[in-house]
């Protein structure tokens, strides 16, 4: 499915951080022979013809000004825009998190629903998981091992939140075992609480993009 293979781009290695089994390593680099010659820097372009009768002078100035002299008595043309004042750089808006897991890890973050206070997996969880089941059992992943991780909101005790998050995080790791026959040797399951929040938030703030899996490749 489109969601599967979704998961599957996210989850596969990109970095050097994890290698694909089987790799070949020595075709990181082409050797310095197949490099493609440097080529001479280009000519400097021709001069510019010379008007006959026009003074050097007059001369000089079309050859370097950029557009037409100013008019006699008036203000002197503008060769470029300058801004009235000091400039600022205008502030980029922070990326957009997808998770909380380091830049070099292959991750994906997966909203589960669960009941209040419960580490049951509703049917609408089931569903949310079976894009996952269905990519660990790919091709492309399925020489990996991975965390499931469970995070939660900052709503309860950090304590509570803690054993919730482990409890939630083996009820998908069990899930992917038993339908979906995932070898439970390639997964492990920790519970983070509230510690890695995706939205940061106060405490006692229900902020549904904080209830979630996180699954982390783990390499092979």
């Amino acid at each position: 499915s489109a969601a599967a293979q979704s998961l599957i781009e996210q989850l596969r290695p990109r970095t050097r951080g994890i290698r694909t089994p089987g790799a070949d390593a020595s075709a990181e680099a082409p050797p310095l022979a197949e490099l493609p010659p440097v080529t001479a820097a280009p000519s400097a372009p021709p001069p510019l013809p010379v008007t006959p009768g026009a003074s050097l002078a007059s001369q000089a100035v079309r050859e370097t000004a950029p557009g037409p002299l100013p008019s006699a008595g008036g203000p002197p043309a503008m060769l470029g825009k300058v801004a009235a004042g000091p400039t600022v750089a205008a502030a980029a808006p922070p990326p957009v998190r997808l998770t909380t897991a380091p830049a070099d890890v292959p991750a994906a973050s997966i909203t589960v629903h669960f009941a209040t206070g419960s580490a049951e997996l509703s049917r609408e969880a089931i569903r949310a998981l079976a894009p996952l089941g269905e990519a660990l059992n790919s091709k492309t992943l399925r020489p990996f091992r991975f965390r499931i991780e469970g995070h939660t909101d900052t709503v309860g005790s950090a304590a509570m939140n803690l054993a919730l998050s482990g409890r939630r995080a083996m009820a998908v790791r069990e899930l992917l075992v038993r339908y979906y026959g995932v070898d439970p040797a390639r997964l492990e399951a920790v519970g983070f609480g509230d510690s890695q929040l995706l939205v940061p938030t106060g405490a006692e703030v229900p902020e549904v993009a904080n209830r979630r899996v996180q699954v982390l490749n783990l390499g092979g």
